[in-house]
């Protein structure tokens, strides 16, 4: 069953048409992945499947029964802290749990008809029961701490949240809002990795269908299993996820290229045929020439014309100068800002061609340290130095350096005064601004024409060394791609920050986690990084491994014989509080037959807890019996 079925939509602003004949849908379960340029009109089109425009021609008809959900439907009270607000989705809950509390006390107190309190308090705690009354306010905990909110800006005013907090809020609440089918509009957006990671896991776990626009090709690659592009103006389907599609969509522009080469040759043989019949102009010639014209006519009846290219960025960093071999080295570099750490100890060796990114948690220090190596911030402790002829540029993610109240023509021209007019206009066509759009002040430009001409001007600089703040932020995933050759290409040697996932594993040759003590070295793609720090984290003794230290061989079985001790005391006092668990779950298991719904709701609380805590003990006691068992060989 579809959950939603999209029949030949177009749409038009004026004399723009944005797209005509868009044919798809969404079956339950679902996870689709909508893509194309920006401007290709994906956020339209979730405007026409909500309801809030109205299509020039064709439908979009909701499943019978189906709970849309839609990240622009949820706005944040100022009035709520952040946990209240996130609680709130679960209003109709709230609501039946107050109404047991009254028909809890109007039963204890003997008020009204008792037969009715009681039918009414039945079916009221099944239906709690049933729709997650007992799971409801552990999920909006887990949800707030996934998307990287702390246990201290649960009571936060969401007044006070930033952009990105709100932004992840409004997420949380659609992600908990009991929606079948989910419009998610660019939902990595402000979230770091550990967060889309956590989004990762509450998709595929969701029961039910989504359509996601993301840029964030990593992501569209764990989660989607069906891709629709828009572009063009028009709309195609493929099965299979983001590099899926990349690759059927590359064989069937190919095909359809090829077969448009050869109907066009055939055409050209055919009216060489048919101009010679006519020379000659005898009856049968004449005859010949016209059967010739309707067999092109067939063969032009059935013919493809491939799409035309979408234009696209054309990105050149070619260095005006090759570095040396070292071209940055720091020791002990350390930052804080009004008294609070941000990092210390950090140490970077980076060769002439590498390509290393810098990860690490939101507000770990990143930036900070980028904006350190080009002397934006003094370091509080440690030396960096840049190795012979390097030739730095900087991309920043905000553009702080962009001067707003100039157009576009002016930044790129003040900055590359030797350039003719034509010749930066030229630069600027290439990063797709083009007629008056030159002309526009960068204070009404969009983040991602912010983001182009500030590429563009390091693109200029022919720097050797570059040191990238998210530069993927703002492109669409086509122009991502474009960026990712040329830099794959690139001669000179880069230093990258960035979310993107996809993007690290197409680039990196080395990875440096950024944390409050220093720097961990990981070589390779992202890929490889996440398997060997999953593998650290999971086993935190192999990384104690790594530095063995000696240890006097009388002094080593002294601990282990006070380590066995110690372990044989545990474990008897294990036994015994795995026995009283379980006579206390016993206990509350029979409580539970025969209480009032106040009391279940105490009982399932200690049900819960109590239940935790065995098997907590049970794995403890496995533990301590394997070490026994171990010490004793």
């Amino acid at each position: 069953m579809a959950v939603l079925d999209v029949q030949n939509l177009s749409l038009s602003f004026g004399e723009d048409t944005l797209f005509e004949g868009v044919c798809f849908d969404v079956k339950e379960r679902e996870k689709v992945g909508l893509i194309g340029c920006n401007g290709a009109g994906k956020t339209s089109l979730f405007k026409l499947i909500t309801g809030e425009y109205t299509p020039d021609t064709g439908s979009c008809f909701i499943g019978k029964g189906v709970k849309l959900g839609y990240m622009e439907q949820h706005t944040c009270s100022a009035e709520r802290t952040v946990y209240e607000e996130l609680i709130s989705v679960f209003s109709d809950l709230i609501a039946m749990e107050q109404e047991l509390e009254l028909l809890s006390d109007r039963l204890t107190n003997g008020i009204g008809i008792q037969s009715e309190n009681i039918e009414r308090q039945d079916l009221l705690t099944e239906q709690f029961h049933r729709e997650g009354g007992l799971t409801y306010r552990s999920m909006t905990r887990s949800a707030l701490l996934g998307l990287g909110f702390t246990e201290e800006e649960f009571a936060k005013p969401t007044a006070k949240l930033s952009g990105g907090q709100r932004s992840k809020l409004i997420l949380a609440k659609l992600l908990l809002s009991k929606a079948d089918f989910l419009l998610l509009d660019e939902p990595t957006n402000h979230l770091d990795i550990q967060a889309v990671e956590w989004l990762e896991g509450f998709l595929k776990d969701f029961t039910g269908a989504c359509l996601i626009v993301s840029h964030d090709r990593y992501f569209l690659d764990k989660i989607t299993g069906k891709t629709v592009e828009i572009e063009n103006k028009k709309c195609r389907c493929y099965n299979g996820n983001y590099s899926v599609f990349l690759q059927k969509k590359a064989a069937e522009q190919k095909a359809i290229e090829e077969k448009y080469e050869n109907d066009m040759k055939e055409i050209e043989r055919i009216e060489g045929i048919i101009a010679q019949q006519r020379q000659w102009n005898r009856e049968k010639n004449i005859k010949t020439a016209e059967s010739k014209e309707k067999q092109i006519e067939r063969i032009k009846a059935q013919l493809v014309i491939p799409d035309s290219k979408v234009e696209k960025i054309r990105f050149d960093f070619t260095p005006r100068m090759i570095s040396g071999e070292e071209v940055l080295v720091a020791s002990d570099l350390a930052k804080s800002f009004s008294g609070k750490p941000v990092f210390r100890n950090v140490g970077l060796r980076i060769m002439r061609g590498e390509r290393v990114f810098l990860l690490g948690d939101n507000g770990c220090g990143k930036t900070t340290l980028l904006k350190i190596l080009m002397q934006d911030y003094a370091a509080d402790d440690g030396y960096f130095k840049f190795g012979a002829n390097v030739f730095t540029g900087y991309f920043d993610q905000v553009q702080a350096k962009l001067d707003l109240n100039k157009t576009a023509l002016e930044e790129i021209w003040t900055s590359f005064p030797f350039m003719t007019e034509t010749a930066v206009r030229s630069a600027l066509a290439a990063f797709l601004f083009k007629g008056d759009d030159v002309f526009k002040l960068l204070r009404d430009c969009s983040g991602g024409e912010r983001a182009r001409v500030a590429l563009l001007k390091l693109m200029l600089g022919k720097f050797n060394f570059l040191l990238l703040d998210e530069p993927t932020n703002h492109l669409d995933a086509f122009s991502r791609e474009e960026l990712e050759k040329t830099l794959l290409a690139y001669s000179g040697t880069m230093l990258i920050v960035s979310h993107d996932r996809y993007f690290i594993n197409k680039l990196s040759t080395r990875i440096l986690e950024l944390t409050p003590d220093g720097v961990r070295e990981y070589l390779g793609s992202y890929d490889a990084y996440a398997e060997k720090k999953a593998q650290l984290e999971s086993t935190p003794e192999k990384a104690a491994e790594k530095a063995p230290k000696k240890v006097n061989e009388y002094q080593r079985r002294k601990e282990q014989q006070s380590r066995i001790r110690k372990a044989k005391t545990r474990l008897a006092k294990c036994e015994q509080e795995i026995e009283e668990a379980e006579q206390l779950l016993a206990a509350i298991d029979e409580k539970m037959a025969q209480s009032s719904y106040e009391e279940l709701l105490t009982l399932t609380a200690q049900l819960e807890e109590t239940t935790q805590l065995r098997d907590t003990l049970y794995e403890e006691w496995e533990a301590l019996s394997e070490l026994l068992a171990a010490g004793e060989e």
